[in-house]
């Protein structure tokens, strides 16, 4: 839900250099406020070693940002469980986050990214500033356009999107909508001053935003929710997503001093790098948008199962995102820049060898991610919502439709990754081609197995499109790269799923009797679930090694050599 928590971005230059076991490391990251675009000078085991601090820093701050996001989530099912008005309020932040993902965020900065970086790397930081001033301008204008243009239109949009809900319900989905509708035009900008800072290599404030804007949820939920007249009280949700976004928008501003130049105010119509940004924004808008429109379709199709039935997808897509932000997300927003570099270069080499080593660390972690959470459906979601007004029925259909999601995980970070790469090379159109044939195949099959198996049948069409998606992707990109590692990428994801049957076959082996033996308060569920977590997790980790997964070599190396400078 966050609109932070799919898509970032960020940069990064230099070479890869191959670890011990051979695997080669994407390059660095993270660094104070004079860090600019670097053309070399630094070794390569430094960049290595930098960038695996970066990537470690960013994925531990994306991380507290999703365990915050959870107890967000956590408090909301206590509150409202996956009733109806839990539902309007899913559908209606969607509409506005469906708008972001097509003008603002990760549309906007797969498309500002590589252009700014292009003139950081020409030296022409001046220019680099004027186009971002002008395209803050565009944004403003345009967009609080757009913003009053759908506060009157909503009634007649709402009812197209919510088939299935009765007047009241269509109602409150409308004022609901109406008030988070700004934060199209607040994402935007904060899209762009997150693109600007990742430019120069300063990943740690604008990871870190995110948590701010769950943190102000969180406030907004406890606060406001007991003091709400009756029947209003979902509105303290739709009021903390609002003026978190306006916070997500000012934190990272001051960062923004002392690099070279400042926004100003400057139409930017006459300059033609805007123009540019705006062409390659077009088919990354539309790519992104029809990516994300298949959620607005899940809530489509849920509706016409039930009132719950939207919630219940939405909350377990919060569970199923936690490992995706934690590791794909962060993988792919470190290595975004990086990639954008070397494709202004014309380094091919290099970025295939970089996009290939991303996709099998992405793998490494989200393939067991998945085994854990389909083989721990149930236990996961009772101990993360079941309280409250979130009860046992509600509890089976979450489980549900976490299960189907789960099958979808790896091949969504890695998808994640293609997109990126492609946007790096200024050729989104062919992800939007790609993101539209899916979309298509999304409804279809969702339309087919919705009454049927519910909102498993509407899950499943999600996880069918994802991988049709990711198996397009890697096919144009072997081409247009001259290959992507395929062969070593797919001996390496076997070994990973061996280790990952492992694992799953152990969790369930310890959960089973621990529960059993333990029962069902708030502490023995954390306990059981922890421990198969664990002896899972431990086995993976053994079995990898003993593949010879080289990824997990690369990783355990980074290990030690961190282990030993702390000493």
């Amino acid at each position: 839900m966050p609109p932070d928590e799919r898509h970032s971005t960020p940069t990064e230059p230099a070479t890869t250099e191959p670890d011990e076991a051979g695997a080669k490391l994407p390059p660095p990251a993270d660094e104070p406020a004079e860090g600019t675009a670097r053309a070399g000078g630094e070794a390569p085991a430094t960049r290595g070693r930098r960038l695996a601090l970066s990537t470690a820093f960013f994925s531990f701050a994306t991380g507290l940002s999703r365990i915050a996001g959870l107890a967000r989530e956590i408090i909301a099912a206590g509150l409202f469980g996956v009733s109806g008005v839990m539902s309007a309020f899913t559908i209606a932040f969607q509409v506005p986050n469906l708008v972001r993902a097509l003008v603002a965020d990760s549309a906007l900065q797969g498309a500002f990214v590589p252009v700014f970086t292009e003139l950081l790397e020409k030296g022409e930081r001046r220019e680099a500033f004027r186009l971002a001033s002008g395209l803050f301008f565009l944004l403003t204008v345009v967009l609080g356009a757009l913003t009053a243009l759908f506060v009157l239109a909503a009634p007649a949009l709402i009812p197209l999107v919510a088939p299935g809900f009765d007047p009241a319900l269509e109602s409150l989905t409308v004022s609901l909508a109406r008030l988070m509708f700004p934060i199209v035009l607040l994402l935007a900008l904060s899209g762009l001053v997150v693109g600007m800072l990742n430019s120069f290599e300063h990943f740690s404030v604008p990871a870190l935003a995110p948590l701010a804007w769950n943190f102000v949820i969180i406030g907004a939920l406890v606060g406001l929710t007991p003091v709400l007249p009756d029947g209003d009280e979902i509105y303290a949700y739709a009021i903390g997503v609002l003026v978190g976004t306006v916070v997500q928008l000012v934190l990272p501003m001051p960062w923004l001093r002392g690099r070279g130049g400042r926004i100003s105010l400057s139409t930017g119509l006459r300059d033609p790098r805007v123009w540019r940004v705006l062409k390659l924004m077009l088919p990354v808008t539309i790519a992104l948008g029809l990516i994300n429109f298949s959620l607005l379709i899940n809530s489509l199709f849920g509706t016409l199962v039930s009132e719950e039935a939207p919630a219940a997808i939405d909350k377990a897509f919060r569970i199923y995102m936690l490992p995706q932000g934690l590791f794909s997300v962060a993988v792919a927003t470190i290595l975004f820049p990086t990639l954008s570099r070397f494709a202004a270069r014309g380094a091919v080499d290099d970025l295939r060898a970089t996009m290939a080593n991303g996709v099998r660390a992405i793998s490494l972690l989200l393939i067991p991610s998945a085994a854990l959470i389909a083989v721990l459906a149930e236990p996961i979601t009772r101990l993360v919502y079941e309280r409250g007004a979130f009860g046992a029925g509600a509890t089976d259909l979450v489980a549900a439709a976490l299960f189907w999601w789960a099958f979808s995980l790896p091949f969504q970070g890695v998808s994640l990754l293609f997109s990126r790469t492609f946007f790096s090379l200024q050729r989104p159109w062919v992800t939007t081609a790609l993101a539209g044939a899916n979309l298509a195949l999304n409804a279809v099959v969702a339309l087919a197995l919705y009454r049927p198996l519910g909102v498993a049948g509407i899950v499943i069409g999600t996880v069918v499109s994802t991988v049709a998606m990711t198996v397009g992707q890697a096919t144009l990109l072997r081409r247009d790269l001259g290959g992507i590692e395929s062969a070593r990428t797919l001996a390496a994801a076997a070994r990973m799923l061996l280790a990952a049957a492992a694992l799953a076959g152990v969790a369930y082996a310890v959960w089973v009797p621990l529960d059993a033996a333990l029962g069902r308060s708030l502490a023995a569920q954390a306990a059981a679930i922890g421990a198969a977590l664990t002896a899972g997790t431990a086995v993976y980790a053994v079995a990898v090694m003993l593949l010879r997964v080289p990824e997990a070599r690369q990783v355990a190396g980074l290990l030690r050599e961190r282990v030993g400078r702390e000493r």
